[in-house]
């Protein structure tokens, strides 16, 4: 089996998913046109290299739509004949796009492959495509299926985890990624043009650095209405131990909706000789997992478990974890079941703080866990991220010196 390596991986910045938010006046053609751009000059790839693009897009709507990793590459100018495919597995699309990508590279079928994600909230609002999933209260109950945030009040209830513990998560990622923006960590960002509002969007734009306990504790629990409406009857009914939902999550405890587009060079290692760059990894491990599909949201802490498993790895062996803060009681269930220290997790802050534009946020992390590694002069990461249904997607990469 030939090994996946990756050579770059590149962001723009987050931008508000707001119509006064930097990115929003572009469309996702001509945010993603700049990285298409940025990641032949930074290698020195030639596009007449890459066999595929693969990009997750969550919502496949309206702009989004018509298979935008092929079309994309088309309007960056990049060769008719490289092929494209746009893949979804909710908020995982973005780190499964690796997934997929270096599973081509491992079987031979690709030298060379782009994988990445985009996601532009402010123009293509969540679930704008009416899925059945969630716009239809007897397939969704059927399925078991309900939306992220009553999952995230059921994992909460189920780790007895209060409003204070929810709430100090998303001060730490605010903290952190404060530190991080404001120390210059992100290397992967490329800087965005974006000449309607006449300005170069060059940082995440959902940072909140003067975030605090009492300003979080100002904030109205989000999802208590849609637990009345007959989220919580569904949950209680299933977890009989418990006697009540406890409706902690807020706003600001929650990602934020943002907008943004990543992008990740994966080959094999000849390509090295072929673009004058050295690979920055290799891709050690990828794995799926499912969780229970009412807690919708603890995908993440289950793939990341049967990765290490696979690998024959404990937590001790990982130096940096990046994990989906898919609403802060995720987080607190991943280090009550795996045991992952804080110093360990998420240190350059997580999407609470920073944004999490859908299906671009796994191929996000995956450039933040690289540039973080590569900082501290680290080897082994783990990158994972939950999506709804209870689904998850965990990769394992090794820093080359």
């Amino acid at each position: 089996m030939e090994p996946a390596y990756i050579y770059d991986a590149i962001r723009t910045p987050r931008g508000k998913a707001k119509p006064d938010g930097g990115l929003h006046d572009l469309s996702p053609f001509e945010l993603l046109a700049p990285l298409y751009t940025a990641i032949c000059e930074r290698t020195g790839l030639d596009a007449h290299l890459v066999g595929e693009v693969v990009l997750g897009c969550v919502t496949q709507y309206g702009e989004q739509a018509g298979n935008i990793a092929k079309t994309s590459a088309l309007y960056a100018g990049f060769p008719s004949q490289v092929s494209g495919l746009t893949i979804t597995r909710f908020c995982s699309s973005g780190l499964d796009a690796i997934n997929v990508a270096a599973l081509k590279i491992n079987a031979g079928q690709e030298q060379v492959a782009l994988a990445g994600g985009i996601e532009m909230m402010s123009r293509i609002p969540m679930m704008s495509d009416q899925a059945a999933i969630f716009a239809d209260p007897k397939v969704a109950l059927s399925a078991r299926i309900l939306l992220m945030g009553s999952g995230a009040d059921l994992i909460a209830s189920l780790q007895g985890a209060s409003r204070a513990m929810v709430d100090e998560v998303a001060l730490l990622s605010q903290q952190r990624a404060s530190h991080a923006t404001n120390a210059g960590f992100f290397k992967s960002i490329i800087a965005i043009d974006n000449p309607t509002k006449k300005c170069i969007v060059r940082t995440d734009e959902c940072i909140r650095p003067q975030t605090t306990m009492e300003s979080l504790a100002q904030l109205p629990p989000s999802f208590a209405e849609i637990g009345r409406a007959g989220a919580d009857a569904v949950q209680l009914a299933h977890y009989d131990h418990l006697t009540a939902i406890s409706h902690v999550h807020t706003a600001a405890n929650s990602p934020a909706m943002a907008d943004a587009a990543a992008m990740v060079l994966i080959g094999t290692e000849s390509l090295a000789r072929d673009i004058g760059s050295r690979p920055r990894a290799v891709i050690r491990g990828m794995v799926n997992a499912c969780d229970e599909p009412l807690q919708v949201l603890s995908g993440c802490v289950v793939a990341t478990e049967k990765l290490l498993r696979s690998q024959g790895l404990s937590v001790d062996d990982i130096d940096l974890f990046e994990i989906h803060e898919a609403f802060a009681a995720t987080i607190i269930k991943l280090q009550a079941d795996l045991g992952i220290p804080t110093e360990k997790l998420n240190v350059n802050g997580g999407v609470i703080a920073m944004g999490h534009p859908l299906g671009a946020t796994g191929a996000i992390m995956m450039g933040v866990l690289l540039d973080e590694l590569e900082r501290r002069q680290q080897t082994l990461g783990v990158v994972a991220t939950s999506g709804a249904a209870g689904s998850g997607t965990a990769i394992l990469i090794e820093r080359i010196d």
